[in-house]
């Protein structure tokens, strides 16, 4: 055991605020910069890879899908490869809670991406980031959730509206295949994000208003 008690919060604290950190890292944003553009400035406004492919192209915006998911992949892989659950034992008065510190350090990039501390809080809606963390935590559920998508992207070519169904479909994915009550917790957390992430989206679907890509 690496750490027990106080001193695992500490660690524990310090690990989750690290994924934090990773997830922030406004990757649609730089690349943007790189080529003179502030997509912040261009079309919808979000640093995310839809916006960055409607802005700069669908290479730059695979680009930034990519990266985008390693963000939220890369701490959940260093949690598999450290085994950090079993050497991190964060308990309290009220009961032990170690088996959620998965559940908030793969939360961790998610929030990052979303509200990211070096632009202010206003970061993108999630989804990329939140696909990296459920292809390492759980990968059946991206096959649900990315099945569902393909399928209404190519009738639709609403990115949004794939995007949302996913976000949907993943925690009930979750419930029903009996996956621990933390996996259930994180596919809830994540999904919750990005639908609330979402909600010019959905202003904009309600009123049929919404850009195809």
């Amino acid at each position: 055991m690496m750490a027990s008690g106080a001193g695992a919060a500490v660690v524990a604290g310090g690990l989750v605020l690290a994924a934090y950190l990773m997830g922030s890292i406004p990757t649609g944003y730089l690349v943007g910069r790189q080529r003179g553009i502030d997509v912040r400035k261009q079309g919808s406004g979000n640093i995310g890879a839809t916006n960055v492919a409607r802005t700069l192209g669908r290479k730059l915006g695979i680009l930034v899908l990519l990266l985008d998911a390693l963000k939220g992949a890369a701490p959940v892989a260093v949690w598999r490869a450290a085994d950090l659950g079993a050497r991190i034992d964060v308990s309290d008065s009220l009961g032990r809670l170690t088996p959620f510190f998965f559940t908030a350090f793969a939360l961790a990039p998610i929030v990052g991406h979303c509200f990211p501390v070096w632009l202010r809080f206003r970061g993108g809606k999630g989804v990329a980031t939140a696909l990296g963390v459920y292809l390492v935590a759980d990968p059946l559920l991206v096959a649900i959730g990315g099945g569902l998508f393909a399928v209404l992207y190519a009738a639709t070519r609403i990115v949004s509206i794939g995007s949302l169904s996913a976000a949907l479909a993943i925690p009930i994915a979750a419930a029903l295949l009996g996956r621990p009550t933390p996996m259930i917790a994180l596919a809830i957390g994540g999904s919750t994000i990005v639908i609330l992430k979402h909600h010019q989206n959905i202003r904009r679907l309600l009123r049929r208003r919404e850009l195809k890509v």
